[in-house]
């Protein structure tokens, strides 16, 4: 389970572009608290704050509370919206939960022992297909992230869901297969053979790459939208 992640939040009474640009001009980020069948939330966040929360590692698979006024809200971030240039934050939207919530959201797989794999040791390199699992838990066992354990590992090896070790009571949401998360690939550079032109090496690399995006494209890699919880908006 994570650390919950205190943040302290003002409520707002008046929605629309004006007010979002008034709250922005005044250092603060506009945002919605919803959820748990209540009515929304309108609230405004320091930007400084946020920006800095944000930032943390695996900020949108940890739980929160909101300070707001006397009340504490516990909630998951589920959205944000960034400026298209300067990448500030324009929006963020929370997810409200309880005890019981299960929610379906995407953690962050941390690759672990990598001077104990000999693959790497031998000029492989890690080629990574998913960044992130998706996955359906209990709100009180939400993981901060997913290890996948690299010892022992040779090139043409693979990670694959079965090696890692998840929570009783959390599962990914592909059940049908035991999809890949990583394999160790041949070095994309190599030295050319006695007598070999160095075309045809670079023919033979180019094909090796192809072979591999191929058999990415077997997997489903491609990340969706994030899902609401079994909760959706009131």
């Amino acid at each position: 389970m994570n650390d919950i992640v205190q943040i302290k939040v003002n409520k707002r009474t008046v929605s629309g572009t004006g007010s979002s640009r008034a709250i922005r001009s005044d250092k603060k980020v506009p945002g919605i608290i919803y959820g748990e069948k209540k009515d929304p939330v309108l609230i405004s966040i320091d930007e400084k704050i946020l920006k800095l929360r944000v930032q943390d590692s695996g900020f949108f698979s940890k739980q929160c509370e909101l300070n707001l006024d006397s009340e504490t809200l516990k909630v998951l971030p589920k959205d944000i919206q960034l400026h298209p240039v300067k990448e500030s934050i324009l929006h963020i939207d929370f997810l409200r939960v309880g005890e019981n919530t299960s929610v379906t959201l995407f953690v962050p797989v941390k690759f672990m022992n990598e001077n104990l794999c000999p693959g790497l040791k031998q000029g492989g390199v890690i080629n990574i297909v998913r960044h992130e699992v998706e996955l359906k838990a209990p709100v009180s066992k939400i993981p901060e992230f997913l290890e996948a354990n690299l010892d022992g590992l040779e090139i043409g090896d693979s990670i694959h869901i079965s090696s890692v070790n998840i929570e009783d009571g959390v599962m990914p949401t592909i059940k049908d297969r035991d999809f890949t998360i990583a394999t160790i690939a041949p070095p994309t550079v190599m030295k050319v053979e006695e007598g070999k032109p160095a075309s045809d090496v670079e023919a033979d690399t180019e094909a090796s790459d192809d072979s591999a995006a191929k058999q990415e494209a077997k997997e489903d890699g491609g990340k969706p939208d994030n899902k609401d919880a079994e909760d959706t908006k009131s």
